[in-house]
């Protein structure tokens, strides 16, 4: 595979994890990771596999009223990539968040191999409230 063709795939694997988080098929979105991906998560934590990130993700549901992640820009270089998102979501209780993210992605053979995100907490405290 080209460096171009590499790029146009990993950007669609991007677009993708976002389109499926806002229509909230978290399978779907699980399908992109690797077996054996690895996710530092700020709020859920370090977490290893895929089975444990698809028991995990079921609970997405419940968790939120709303969940949209809008992705503002992507910078693809190699296997690493880099997304902005403008996070608007409701808590289970009807509590409003709003949040700046920046994620990290390592794509190897056509999967999400490792992702971390980063972002201001405060906005999640909500969700301790739930």
């Amino acid at each position: 595979m080209s460096a171009m063709d590499r790029h146009e795939s990993h950007t669609e694997i991007l677009r993708k994890y976002y389109e499926y988080a806002n229509a909230g098929d978290w399978d779907r979105w699980c399908d992109l990771f690797a077996d054996d991906q690895v996710m530092d998560e700020q709020l859920a934590g370090h977490i290893e596999g895929l089975e444990v990130l698809r028991s995990m993700m079921k609970g997405m549901g419940t968790m939120y009223r709303v969940f949209r992640n809008e992705p503002v820009h992507f910078v693809v270089d190699g296997e690493k990539a880099a997304a902005v998102s403008h996070l608007t979501a409701v808590s289970a209780s009807g509590e409003p968040i709003e949040a700046e993210v920046m994620n990290f992605f390592r794509i190897v053979d056509g999967k999400i191999a490792y992702m971390a995100n980063y972002h201001d907490t405060v906005p999640f405290q909500v969700l301790s409230q739930d």
